[in-house]
């Protein structure tokens, strides 16, 4: 695992630009055709990947802009082998408040025409002239865009720009521009092995600097190889966003609440399995790790692995439990439910572009079933803690009120509710949006009965 760059390497060691951007333009295509740029990446030359993946970053981030200058421009939109390294172009030149442009204008221009040059010969005039003049009149063109089109403004398509304002009018500019802001790399001590404070120091004496962010949460000033992270590879720290690292002490609870060693306990939907590892880590526990897709279940076993924990691993479908589900009740289930991802958009930008209307209606469906389904396999006593990484309300609070509605004797229980990615939401030193944890929804639902563990 490599830490995402914000700068990718420059002609003087690493490969050309023109290559990188041809390389950028290729996966920007994928996205268009709807493929995932995790997915795409993997098509990518090893050793041109960093640089790529860079490129496309900013370029996605961006994108909306970039394809209204286009627009605006460009009546016709050119082929797509040309318009996708126009569009990558554009976006790397659009002027940003929240990433450094890469590249000066000339080196971008001139390694462009060179990377249409490759593909097409007969466009590279055509390009040059178009971001050319896209430079001559960037400061009026871009104010006028940013004025007329919001996805000019806020790099997002207008429908979903058009649900953060009606879910969050008070914070939608924030949320949409903190989309935009490269996250920060944040990493889980493993509490069997310390604590943020003690893991701070290791980091001092090699010269990374952090800020601690909860007991055992810490987010770097600047994101690092994991191979420079001290006890990396013996499973003393993981890299986790902050909000994400919630869901294990909201299901495992404290005090009289907490759920005791040996309790038989469901990660439905685990993969990769960060999730997983921090509920071991925390307490001993009858854990059954379950995802739908048998090859993320690799990732699962390689995350324990690492961590030196064990836990039960199936293939399965978490909405049809007749396959996999051997009849006995858990005592503490987690849901971490399939979702828009619309939380963690910032990490991957991608998502934005790829998502549609119709998606969120068919994702509330599957994961009303999902709550339906699970609540009748959690023991009488028990608690479920659902948890999806979305901002839309519709995947969050709306989907837990119309479960209470139809499920009456639950007992909703203290949760953090929605956590947007913005400052106020993070305790301790951590303060700005920069370096906040993720948009995350939390509910906790505890089913009536005798508590205890199914043991």
């Amino acid at each position: 695992m490599i830490a995402k760059t914000s700068t990718p390497p420059t002609p003087a060691n690493g490969p050309a630009l023109s290559t990188l951007l041809d390389q950028a333009a290729r996966l920007l295509q994928a996205v268009r055709c709807g493929r995932s740029l995790t997915d795409a990446l993997q098509t990518c030359p090893a050793e041109l990947r960093p640089g790529a993946q860079a490129l496309s970053f900013h370029t996605l981030r961006h994108a909306g802009g970039a394809e209204a200058v286009r627009n605006r421009l460009v009546p016709k939109a050119p082929p797509p082998a040309v318009d996708s390294v126009l569009i990558t172009a554009l976006a790397l030149l659009w002027p940003s408040t929240t990433q450094p442009q890469p590249y000066t204008d000339h080196t971008l221009v001139d390694q462009a025409v060179e990377c249409v040059r490759q593909r097409q010969p007969g466009s590279a005039g055509f390009i040059n002239a178009v971001l050319r003049r896209f430079l001559r009149e960037r400061h009026l063109l871009v104010a006028q865009l940013q004025a007329e089109d919001p996805v000019a403004r806020y790099q997002h398509p207008r429908w979903w720009i058009d649900k953060v304002r009606r879910d969050w009018p008070t914070h939608a500019t924030a949320l949409l521009e903190a989309a935009n802001v490269q996250p920060p790399m944040t990493l889980r001590v493993n509490a069997r092995h310390g604590d943020a404070t003690s893991y701070a120091e290791q980091l001092a004496h090699i010269g990374i600097t952090a800020k601690i962010a909860g007991s055992h949460a810490l987010v770097l000033d600047q994101a690092v190889p994991v191979h420079r992270l001290p006890g990396f590879d013996q499973g003393h720290v993981s890299v986790q966003d902050l909000s994400a690292q919630l869901a294990a002490p909201l299901l495992l609870g404290e005090g009289a609440d907490a759920l005791p060693a040996g309790a038989r306990v469901l990660d439905a939907c685990a993969a990769p399995g960060g999730k997983t590892a921090h509920l071991l880590e925390l307490q001993t526990l009858d854990l059954l790790a379950l995802d739908v897709d048998r090859e993320r279940l690799v990732k699962v076993a390689q995350t324990l692995a690492r961590q030196n924990l064990h836990a039960t691993l199936q293939a399965g479908d978490a909405a049809e439990p007749t396959p996999w589900w051997d009849g006995r009740l858990f005592d503490a289930i987690l849901l971490d439910a399939p979702c828009s991802a619309s939380g963690i958009v910032r990490r991957h930008p991608d998502i934005r572009w790829l998502r549609r209307p119709a998606d969120i209606t068919t994702l509330v469906r599957t994961q009303a079933r999902l709550l339906d389904t699970l609540w009748s396999l959690l023991a009488p006593g028990g608690r479920l803690v659902y948890a999806t990484c979305s901002l839309f309300k519709a995947e969050g609070a709306d989907q837990i009120d119309a479960f209470l509605q139809r499920t009456p004797h639950a007992i909703r229980r203290p949760a953090p509710g929605h956590r947007l990615p913005l400052g106020e939401n993070v305790s301790g030193s951590v303060k700005n949006c920069s370096e906040a944890g993720d948009g995350f929804y939390y509910a906790r639902l505890d089913k009536p009965g005798a508590a205890g563990p199914s043991i």
